[in-house]
């Protein structure tokens, strides 16, 4: 068990009061954490110390520009490999059953595949299983981190850490095919319109242009369970 994984999770959490003061407990977790290259433990230490002293409204302000209002920065991993298909809807509900075996029970308002909660899951798991199952999202992590980098955004040191933490690096045609995906700009707001326009719910495979992700489900050895019923939530 690590961690490292839960301190990651508050550092990519929505910014609050209660979430600032458990900064400098994460802080010090991650700057001894060797599996992380020393030039991004530096700039997660940066990114917690920034985080604990900016103005509160103005991280929160920036938080959902990047993450709320930047579908291609989404938080909600599914969301990049199935998009608003069925198939994500299966996907997360084999998710949940993985983390059902494990003793994890999520609140009526958590989505599993939300980065912060999926990492909070995996604090909970031996160092092994944890990296593993990071591997099979290497693909939409490394994509993120590459966004936020062109962005300049010092979140971007968090991928670079969950990069280093995971087995496995990120499959080059899936990499490609996310990173094909137009970036959009939360400026243009007739855009952002266009983009989060309610898409209709297919019933075939997943069209995202990205391999199947049975992310997860795959690395735990485990097969997807029956699909839910028309209009099950997604």
């Amino acid at each position: 068990m690590s961690l490292t994984y839960r301190a990651l999770a508050l550092l990519l959490s929505y910014p609050t009061d209660a979430g600032r003061d458990l900064l400098p407990a994460a802080e010090a977790v991650l700057a001894v954490d060797d599996r992380i290259p020393l030039a991004i433990r530096r700039a997660l230490t940066r990114l917690a110390q920034e985080l604990a002293e900016c103005d509160l409204y103005e991280a929160q302000e920036r938080y959902v520009w990047l993450f709320d209002r930047t579908r291609s920065l989404s938080l909600n991993l599914y969301e990049h490999v199935h998009g608003e298909s069925r198939d994500r809807g299966q996907a997360m509900v084999a998710l949940l059953e993985l983390y059902r075996s494990k003793g994890l029970e999520l609140s009526a308002n958590e989505l599993p595949d939300h980065l912060p909660v999926f990492l909070e899951f995996l604090s909970t798991l031996p160092d092994g299983e944890a990296a593993s199952l990071l591997g099979e999202a290497a693909h939409v992590l490394q994509a993120m981190g590459e966004r936020l980098h062109k962005r300049g955004s010092p979140y971007r040191a968090v991928f670079g850490a969950l990069a280093a933490l995971a087995a496995d690096t990120a499959d080059a045609a899936a990499l490609a095919a996310l990173l094909a995906e137009p970036d959009d700009n939360p400026d243009d707001l007739e855009a952002m319109d266009r983009l989060w326009a309610e898409t209709a719910v297919t019933f075939g495979p997943s069209d995202v242009g990205c391999p199947k992700a049975d992310m997860l489900v795959k690395a735990m050895n485990t097969t997807p369970p029956p699909a839910p019923r028309a209009g099950a939530a997604a």
